[in-house]
């Protein structure tokens, strides 16, 4: 079985799934994939379920009930991936707006630099974003601006969801406690594992908006995290984190 598992959450993509699946599994490299699929009205997961019979014990989807945010999907995908024992758990979009090459060196960059967390960086050499409208770049940039300064973690792309975690990471941290559901949820994982003290590697991507499907971005996704990490830097202040040791990290 591969030590590496790919999750995807969606929600009405059935013009990408089948494409970045076989993506995935055209790489040199050995990636088990998981959808977390919300109940999709278009069939996103019927035609996961299809795909499951061309890539058995590679493709596994799990289906909830409805639309219930990107942070409780990633959750649900992370507590089943512990319950398997992967070793590297990555996220990614079902878009390509993450280049699927990238995951191997998400993996190799993990597994090199000894890191509990890679992330794929859209702004660590520059702003690397194509097909994004100014006022989305400006405020996925300065969301990430106003991280650090209210956080003290020095990672430039707060918001990426294009990451790999190691498994200790996540059995560390108590993902059951993480109060934000959508592109909060980034930042509230980042920041716990900036506390525990693991090792935080970005390496650059290039970001591509989707050219098939609809955005699930909002501002008032936006919102949340705006005041959603003033209540975490303060609650944070109140809580004792307990460092790893550097054997595990």
């Amino acid at each position: 079985m591969s030590d590496c598992i790919v999750l995807i959450p969606t929600y009405n993509e059935q013009e990408n799934i089948g494409k970045i699946i076989q993506k995935v599994f055209s790489l040199d490299a050995d990636f088990n994939i998981l959808i977390i699929d919300d109940n999709s009205p278009d069939g996103t997961a019927m035609l996961v379920k299809e795909l499951m019979g061309q890539y058995p014990d590679k493709l596994f989807i799990l289906e909830r009930a409805g639309k219930l945010g990107l942070g409780t999907a990633y959750i649900a995908g992370f507590r089943w991936a512990m319950d398997y024992k992967y070793d590297y758990i990555f996220e990614m979009d079902a878009d390509f707006s993450h280049d699927p090459n990238d995951l191997i060196r998400l993996r190799d960059t993990c597994r090199k630099d000894n890191a509990g967390l890679v992330i794929g960086s859209r702004y660590i050499s520059g702003i690397n974003v194509i097909n994004w409208p100014l006022q989305r770049v400006l405020m996925s940039y300065f969301a990430s601006v106003y991280v650090r300064k209210i956080t003290g973690m020095s990672i430039m792309d707060t918001t990426a969801g294009f990451i790999c975690y190691r498994r200790n990471v996540l059995e560390t941290i108590d993902i059951n406690k993480i109060r934000m559901k959508g592109y909060g949820f980034q930042i509230e994982m980042k920041f716990k594992t900036w506390k525990h003290g693991f090792k935080i590697v970005e390496i650059p991507i290039i970001f591509t908006d989707r050219r098939e499907g609809v955005s699930k971005m909002t501002s008032g996704i936006f919102g949340e995290a705006f005041t959603g990490v003033l209540k975490m830097k303060i609650r944070s202040l109140f809580k004792k984190y307990k460092p790893v040791s550097s054997s595990i990290r």
